[in-house]
Order: C-alpha cells, then sequence, then structure tokens
C-alpha cells in the first residue's frame, strides 16, 4: 500500500493549471487571463458592499489599486520590500490595499482588528511594518502601537471614516489618496518578475494562529498563494467539462463577515472568516471572486443581520466555520428564514461533528455540504469536498486537493499506510516558505519540504478524518480520546451553545475528560436562578456521553458551567488560555468567569 497520499484520480485527470511562476498576485489577478479562471458574465459585480447594496466591478477594482499604489509611492515612498500592515475588519477597499502594495513589491501583514496595542506591537516590530492602513473604529489601538514602536501618526491611514468613529481628520484617508493618485503621473515603475523569482518574492506576513507562545509570521510568497488558488479551481473542476453539475458557477453570490456579534452569542466566537486570516484571505475574497462569484462584503454584523443579508442577496455559497455551523442549527432566528437558494456551505478551520454535519442539512436542504481542511503554512487549503459530492463524508475534511502529497508519520518517523493514525505532513506548490526571523520554529515545522502540521489524521479511501491536535489528545489509561469528538457529542444536546473538553491529571487514569459548557441563554437564566436545576443538567450532560461513547470517553473530570469558550478568529478553541482553570477544577468547583 502506498505511503503518500494525493488527490484521488478522477480529480487530476485534467492535471494541474499551469501555475505561473513570474506574476505577483495582482498582476495574476487583475492583469492574467489564466485558461482555468471561468468567464464572469458582463454586469456581473465582483464586491456588494453589505450595508448600501452598492456592487464594485473589475474596472473599479482595477483603477483604485492602480491610484492607491501612486499615492502610497509619492507620499511614504513605498518601494520593493517594505511592509504595510492592514489593520481593519472586511472592507470593500480590503482587496485593493494588498494589490496596491504588491504593486510596488512590498508585503502585507494583515492584523486582526481586535487586537490590544500590545498585541498589534508584536506585529508591527516583528515585520517591520513602515504603514498602517487602518479602519477608523481602530484608530485609538493603531496610534498607541505606533507610538510604542516609534512609527509617526503622519504614516497611519484611515480607511474610512465613520461619525462614530474617533477618526478627527489629522490623517490621510484611503479616498483622498486614491484621489491624490489618480490625479498624478504615475510614479513608479511596476517590477516584472523574472521566471521562477514569485516562488520566493514575498506577498504577505501573516500571522499563525498557534496556541502557545506569541503568533509567528508566517512567509507567503506569491507563487504559493495563486498556486492554492489553480489546485483549488483544478479540484472544483471550474472548467473542467466532466463535471457537469458544478458548485461553483460565474454569477454566484458568496459572503464575507468580520467581527460577529450573535444575539446572545459569546464574541469570541466572532470574527468569523475575516481577510486578516488566511482562509478568509485565500479562499474567500481571492478564490471566489477568481471562479467569478460575486462577494457580499459584510465589515460588522449579528447573526440575525447576516441572515438578512443571505435572504436579501440571495447568496447561494457559504464558507462557514463550526460556531456559525452551530447557530444554524440551534438558533431560534432561523425559522424566519428562507434559505431553500442556499446551494453550497463549507465548514473549515476546526474539526466539525458529524452530528452537526447532519444537522445543517435539515436548515439548507438544496446546499452541497463538507468541510476543507488547511492552514497559515500551507497557504489554506489543503483539503476540500469532493465536487463531485452532495454530502460530504460524515467526520471528513475533504480529499486532498491537486498538486498536494500527504504523508501520515507514526511516532518513531515511520510512515503510516492507509488507515492507520498519525501526524500528517503536507507538500506541494502552495507551501509558506517559514517563520520570520525564528529559525528555531522554522525548523520545527518546516522539515525537507514538507510542513508539519501537528494535527493526528487518518487517510482513508482518499478521505482526510482529523482526529486532533497532537497535543491535545487525552490519554485516559493509555487510550487516546479525541476531544473534538465529545465537544461534537455534547453541541447535539439541547441546552448547549458552545463545548471545550480538555483532560485533567488523575491518580489512576492519568488523564480524565473535562468539560466546559457554554450554556444557551434561556437555560443559563434557570440556572442562575436555581443551583439545584445546573447539579441536574450536569448530570444530565454527564449522562449524555456515557449513553453513548465507550467508558473511557466519559466525563470523569466532571463538567463546568463557563460564560465563553475562548477561541481564535477562525474558530479554533483555544484549549492552552484554560489551562490555568483546568488545574483550579482540581481544587474547586467554582472558576473564575465559570458558573458551577
Amino acid at each position: 500500500m502506498s505511503t503518500e497520499f494525493r488527490a484521488p484520480p478522477s480529480t487530476t485527470a485534467l492535471h494541474i493549471p499551469d501555475i505561473p511562476d513570474d506574476l505577483s498576485l495582482p498582476q495574476f489577478f487583475l492583469d492574467y487571463s489564466h485558461p482555468a479562471r471561468p468567464l464572469r458574465p458582463s454586469g456581473v459585480p465582483w464586491l456588494i458592499e453589505d450595508g448600501t447594496g452598492r456592487a464594485i466591478g473589475f474596472d473599479e477594482l482595477r483603477l483604485r489599486t492602480a491610484s492607491l499604489a501612486n499615492a502610497l509611492s509619492i507620499k511614504w515612498n513605498i518601494i520593493e520590500n517594505d511592509v504595510v500592515c492592514v489593520f481593519s475588519p472586511n472592507h470593500v477597499d480590503y482587496i485593493v490595499c494588498i494589490h496596491a502594495t504588491h504593486r510596488l513589491g512590498a508585503i502585507v501583514t494583515p492584523a486582526n482588528p481586535g487586537y490590544t496595542a500590545d498585541e498589534l506591537v508584536h506585529q508591527l516590530e516583528t515585520t517591520k511594518a513602515a504603514l498602517v492602513l487602518v479602519y477608523a473604529d481602530f484608530l485609538p489601538t493603531a496610534l498607541a502601537a505606533a507610538k510604542l514602536v516609534g512609527l509617526s501618526e503622519d504614516r497611519i491611514v484611515v480607511i474610512e471614516p465613520s461619525a462614530a468613529s474617533p477618526f478627527n481628520g489629522k490623517h490621510e484617508t484611503l479616498s483622498s489618496l486614491v484621489s491624490l493618485g489618480s490625479s498624478k503621473p504615475q510614479n513608479f515603475v511596476e517590477r516584472k518578475l523574472r521566471p521562477g523569482e514569485a516562488k520566493t518574492k514575498v506577498a504577505f506576513y501573516s500571522f499563525s494562529s498557534g496556541t502557545t507562545g506569541k503568533p509567528k509570521a508566517v512567509v507567503i510568497p506569491h507563487y504559493a498563494f495563486t498556486a492554492n488558488i489553480l489546485q483549488t479551481a483544478a479540484h472544483h473542476g471550474l472548467n473542467d467539462p466532466s463535471v457537469k453539475k458544478k458548485q461553483l458557477n460565474p454569477g454566484d453570490v458568496s459572503v464575507a463577515g468580520t467581527l460577529s456579534c450573535f444575539d446572545n452569542i459569546p464574541a469570541e466566537i466572532g470574527a468569523v472568516l475575516p481577510f486578516f486570516h488566511i482562509y478568509g484571505l485565500v479562499v474567500v475574497l481571492h478564490y471566489m471572486l477568481f471562479a467569478g462569484l460575486s462577494l457580499v462584503v459584510i465589515p460588522k454584523f449579528n447573526f440575525t443581520e447576516f441572515l438578512e443579508s443571505i435572504v436579501k442577496y440571495k447568496i447561494t455559497h457559504l464558507c462557514l466555520v463550526p460556531p456559525q455551523i452551530v447557530l444554524l442549527c440551534k438558533h431560534p432566528a432561523v425559522k424566519n428564514y428562507d434559505l431553500s437558494h442556499v446551494k453550497w456551505c463549507i465548514s473549515g478551520a476546526a474539526p466539525l461533528s458529524g452530528a452537526i454535519l447532519k444537522s445543517v442539512r435539515k436548515v439548507l436542504p438544496n446546499a452541497a455540504i463538507g468541510q476543507g481542511y488547511g492552514m497559515t503554512e500551507t497557504v489554506t487549503t489543503v483539503a476540500f469536498m469532493s465536487a463531485r459530492q452532495k454530502m460530504g463524508v460524515v467526520g471528513s475534511a475533504g480529499q486532498i486537493i491537486p498538486g498536494n502529497i500527504a504523508r501520515v508519520v507514526r511516532p518513531d518517523g515511520t510512515l503510516c499506510k492507509e488507515g492507520e493514525q498519525g501526524e500528517l505532513l503536507i507538500t506541494g506548490p502552495s507551501m509558506a516558505l517559514g517563520y520570520l526571523n525564528n529559525e528555531q520554529a522554522t525548523k520545527e515545522t518546516f522539515v525537507d519540504g514538507w510542513v508539519r502540521t501537528g494535527d493526528e489524521v487518518v487517510i482513508r479511501n482518499f478521505e482526510l478524518f482529523v482526529v486532533d491536535r497532537l497535543k491535545e489528545i487525552i490519554k485516559v489509561k493509555g487510550f487516546q480520546v479525541a476531544p473534538a469528538e465529545l465537544e461534537g457529542h455534547l453541541l447535539t444536546h439541547p441546552a448547549v451553545a458552545d463545548a471545550c473538553v480538555v483532560g485533567i491529571a488523575d491518580d489512576y487514569s492519568g488523564e480524565v475528560p473535562l468539560a466546559f459548557i457554554v450554556l444557551r441563554a434561556d437555560i443559563l437564566k434557570r440556572v442562575a436562578a436555581n443551583p439545584r436545576e445546573g447539579e441536574k443538567l450536569k448530570a444530565a450532560l454527564k449522562k449524555h456521553v456515557a449513553d453513548n461513547k465507550i467508558a473511557y470517553k466519559r466525563l470523569t473530570g466532571g463538567v463546568h458551567f463557563i460564560d465563553a469558550i475562548p477561541k481564535n478568529p477562525s474558530g479554533k478553541i483555544l484549549r492552552r488560555v484554560l489551562e490555568t482553570r483546568r488545574s483550579n477544577c482540581q481544587q474547586s468547583s467554582v472558576l473564575p468567569n465559570c458558573r458551577a
């Protein structure tokens, strides 16, 4: 049996499209018509501004990009290898900021607008950013961070002023720069890359969503970015005549939203598919536009308003993360909206249980539903639900996309065969170059052309099953317990809004599972009013697991109610944030920010 895993033969019959190795991202995206790119019908907009309904086409995007690039050159002499930080939620000009920076040969570092000043300082210092483009609402944080790193205030550009923001008129705005750039002769010469140079020419310093230590800057070249777009296009058969009923078609409508504040849902599950995260940056922003879809851009929204936008704009394609999928299954407002026009729904960034996958089928009855898998270090997509599937295989994160090669490795370094469990290693044309100024971390993750994902997986019948993070596996009497499995099961209980399972030390078993539970708002009120109700519910949740799981997977470590499960912007649980609370669980039933 093979010890290396590739895409199924059915998806590689037309081989991977040629990947240009002499084009920057904007040159590939705005100047070049690749044969794998579907033809966008006339009148189909590229972007739609959610709040106003304003449609933005190719000509406007291309002109704004050229004008902003010219202004950045005139005003600050931004040149090759300078770094520009984009500190903003999703916005229709986000892609303009990216491509304008790249026109000058400079590097983009997207930053989470939810950062504190100290967190932003880390990113600005690591990348040595020369300019910050900031959404007005986050200007105070940008100014505080800029002061700490010695970046002058005149190098802070406001993307969009607003009446509610603290913008004081002292800074250049994106609109004023576009006007300046369009009124002046071109001040720069855009460089043509040499053959092969795109493989090393840096496009992004994207920060990884690690759960320990400070985030690391992943060095992403232009070639890797365009490669992943073309690999995914081949996987979906965008221009493949053998795929009769395509999942993505020019003229379809997708959506991008960020900084969500869901009704009665903890804010920690917000920031769904933001452009600063690799999933939103590659798959949602660039790949969907490449495929010919229109993209509805939502800077800020709550869940019910998100549902309204899906209906208003007849959004057909949803790229979600598990917290949103759970809301679709459980939020009472969903029944008020007709979502029958949705024809494609993909969940990524964290494992989704089979039970929840089946539940969302009832909410989106006409949609192809499945999962994808990727990471910043692989410049997103490693695996995707097959273009020929209406429903992804339960528990599968999809099939390896064309061009990628996977290995599954045992702890002793030997290679697993099909169906055996081990750590996933990936290689292919879209791998990042390493971590910026972090040689040790680079050596640990990027090994002889392979990326060590740190994920425990099984590959069977071309399907990738992510068991869990290696360092998050709970060992009970020598048996491995995957937290994601128990979390998915707990989410099927009607009282549970969110869940996180961790292991706590036990003298007899080594470790035992402990569940942190976020209750639905109505249930929480009942429990707060009557502590006995809380104890009954804890017993019911333990029984919910015990009735359906083998003995060593039972919640022997207990159940604790908590206000919110800490998560990163892509929806991955930050288990390490719960480490101190976990140790407290062994001493007290009452936790900080918990309801016992």
